[in-house]
């Protein structure tokens, strides 16, 4: 049998000798989804990853319940949350946002990287449904629930001086402008496909000249003149200048372990996004609804 620390995946009968726990007993923690698992063909899982981390997250030392790893879809709001929620905390804590894309942000928190991943799959009106086959196809998304947090402005961002024409969706595709796009697997990329798809396009199709790695580099490339046009959210194109089409309401969320949802750092942040001053502050920026933020909106039960 291989050593413990040479294994991706444990039966049970390895996790129970390797936490000194009775077999019946991780079955039992299994089905109630207290370990991170994840059943196959009617056989327990366990990646011993996650389980070293759920062992030091039980921690009372705090090993990690001093941090929170954000990852997943760029936004400007939580970018600056965040940032005010460091400057609360100073050097006692860590609280940190990298804006990845959707899917690789759900490949961390699968993984284990991460302890939150912010996703942005679908419109308001689809969200129950593209949110949640997007979730179903990582294994351990047993263990997870999607909480809400803001409705946000998505569609065209362009040079102001275009801004004229693109009123109306169809003439856009017939210029020749720019295209900057996004990443595989990056939420607005989802949307401009979708959009796309929807008038018999693609984006091999489009002029693309560049491709960016979140939706404020997509808007600084266009704010400086390195391409014409691209696909985000209103508060990007309004902090850099740039006009905006709106095209759809998305509905941006967060998705995490059911264990994370009670971390100090993250109630803290939703304590934060229902105060009047980050309203005002969104309300500044552009494109958000905070209605029912922090509310939970899925689990696997």
């Amino acid at each position: 049998m291989s050593e413990p620390s040479e294994l991706v995946y444990m039966s049970a009968k390895q996790v129970a000798e390797y936490l000194d726990l009775n077999e019946k007993k991780v079955y039992a923690m299994a089905n109630e989804r207290m370990l991170p698992a994840t059943k196959i063909t009617g056989k327990w899982l366990f990646p011993k990853i996650l389980i070293d981390r759920w062992v030091m997250d039980s921690c009372h030392s705090g090993m990690l319940s001093d941090r929170m790893l954000v990852t997943g879809s760029d936004d400007p709001l939580l970018s600056m949350l965040v940032g005010r929620l460091m400057a609360e905390v100073g050097s006692r804590e860590l609280i940190s946002y990298s804006a990845t894309g959707s899917r690789l942000g759900l490949e961390l928190l699968s993984k284990g990287y991460a302890d939150i991943c912010t996703l942005h799959w679908g419109s308001v009106d689809e969200r129950n449904i593209r949110h949640t086959a997007l979730l179903k196809g990582y294994p351990n998304h047993q263990q997870w629930i999607m909480v809400h947090g803001y409705n946000r402005q998505q569609g065209l961002i362009v040079r102001p001086e275009l801004l004229h024409r693109c009123q109306e969706e169809d003439t856009v595709l017939q210029q020749s402008w720019r295209w900057v796009t996004r990443q595989g697997g990056a939420g607005s990329q989802q949307h401009l496909e979708h959009w796309l798809m929807k008038r018999g396009a693609t984006v091999d199709s489009l002029n693309a000249v560049l491709m960016a790695f979140s939706e404020r580099e997509l808007a600084g490339s266009i704010a400086r003149n390195e391409a014409d046009i691209g696909f985000g959210c209103q508060a990007v194109a309004q902090e850099s200048g740039l006009g905006f089409v709106p095209l759809l309401t998305e509905s941006f969320d967060f998705v995490m372990p059911q264990g994370i949802y009670f971390r100090r750092q993250l109630q803290q942040l939703f304590k934060m996004l229902l105060n009047p001053g980050t309203r005002q502050m969104a309300a500044q920026l552009g494109g958000y609804d905070l209605t029912d933020c922090g509310q939970i909106i899925w689990s696997p039960q």
